[in-house]
């Protein structure tokens, strides 16, 4: 039996993966009209970046006591939880408008009890509940069609939001709302229930910073975070960049998700050609090439404004990333002690979000400051910077995984 067969045959997998494709389509849909919104209201553009900047900020800071919590209480009822507040929070947008007292400090509000539920409840446990209901030989094809997946809801997800918000501006959020509540339904539905341990906790396993600990004996995997890191800042500060540079430029809300969606078709041809290519291309050279193609996506961005330049930069750029992500993702999620899962899982989307955080709000003061040519060839000049330094060194890497305890250098 193939590893798609068992995936489709295994009900838990299916239900949790249906869990995180509506709710990421809600995200979708308000993530390109947060910006819009702020914008429709008067606010000027650092505003529009900051928003975004909130809520990535807010899972910077509790992103790591949430992997404490996710290896320490019940996954599910973490999950459903963060459904929950998420779902309260986006509901409270066209509540507010329709009183009539929708404000930008309202929408930072929102930002960040949004951020906090993902960061602290619902991403960490989620991340944890991946390995529960997947077994670990079928692990790069469940990641490479939820990758998919994603990339799916990325293309359409953006496009629908602009039409939506074209139609009215409040309907996105919504949606978002719904989506929440129909993810905490399916999540009720999962009948895996995760392994208990009772051994105590060794003294180098215990708190909140030993994810951080492991990952430090983890050489090959650092370098590959830290590249990952400075292709993130871009990727966040090139959401609300693109957002903000075609709007400038004049480019409607349709248009704008148009170009946006095609982030998502990068996405799905980079998912569903990665399980062919990984075995096949080293790890550091994968993360080599996209990082080049990153810097030229970026410097074409620069060169002009018009919507189909733009397009295909991030066709290319996205569409180069899933092979490194499935290949690093596989090796965190397989080769991490179950009882420090949750924290490695947070050290490393720490590493990797954290200095992302402040992407849309770099991009949004960018903008304001300069050129929009200067803007983007900031950004291009940092991510050509990053490759050489964190990606250069590994070219030579046959194979990336996890170094097992009392083998590290």
């Amino acid at each position: 039996m193939t590893p798609a067969d068992s995936l489709n045959k295994n009900r838990d997998f299916l239900r949790y993966w249906s869990a995180g494709a509506v709710s990421e389509l809600g995200t979708a849909l308000s993530l390109i009209a947060f910006p819009l919104l702020v914008l429709a209201l008067g606010d000027n553009l650092a505003q529009a970046g900051a928003v975004a900047t909130c809520s990535l900020v807010t899972r910077l800071v509790l992103r790591l006591p949430g992997g404490l919590l996710a290896d320490r209480w019940n996954r599910r009822t973490l999950m459903l939880a963060g459904d929950a507040i998420r779902m309260l929070a986006l509901a409270s947008i066209p509540v507010a408008s329709g009183l009539g007292h929708l404000t930008y400090p309202q929408l930072l509000v929102v930002a960040i009890v949004e951020g906090a539920a993902t960061a602290l409840l619902f991403a960490p446990a989620s991340g944890i509940a991946f390995r529960d209901v997947v077994a670990k030989e079928h692990l790069a094809e469940a990641m490479s069609r939820t990758q998919a997946t994603e990339g799916v809801i990325a293309m359409a997800g953006p496009a629908l939001g602009g039409a939506l918000f074209a139609v009215d501006k409040i309907l996105p959020f919504t949606l978002d709302s719904i989506s929440y509540a129909v993810s905490a339904a399916l999540l009720l539905s999962l009948r895996t229930k995760p392994p208990v341990s009772t051994a105590k906790p060794a003294a180098d396993t215990r708190g909140w910073s030993a994810g951080l600990r492991w990952m430090r004996r983890q050489p090959a995997l650092l370098r590959a975070l830290l590249f990952g890191t400075v292709v993130n800042v871009a990727g966040t500060a090139a959401e609300v960049g693109v957002v903000i540079s075609l709007r400038s430029a004049g480019s409607g809300a349709s248009v704008i998700g148009v170009v946006m969606a095609c982030a998502g078709v990068g996405a799905v041809i980079g998912a569903l050609l990665a399980p062919r290519i990984i075995g096949r291309i080293r790890p550091g050279a994968s993360f080599a090439v996209a990082g080049v193609i990153w810097t030229a996506g970026l410097a074409a961005i620069a060169a002009t404004r018009a919507p189909w330049v733009v397009g295909l930069a991030l066709v290319a750029m996205i569409g180069i990333t899933p092979v490194g992500n499935i290949a690093l993702g596989s090796a965190l999620v397989g080769g991490t002690p179950r009882e420090l899962l949750g924290r490695v899982n947070t050290a490393a989307g720490t590493l990797t979000g954290g200095v992302a955080s402040f992407g849309p709000l770099m991009a949004g003061l960018l903008l304001q400051a300069f050129s929009p040519l200067t803007a983007w060839l900031v950004l291009a000049v940092l991510c050509g910077l990053g490759t050489a330094v964190f990606a250069g060194p590994l070219l030579r890497l046959t194979e990336l995984v996890a170094v097992p305890a009392g083998q590290e250098a």
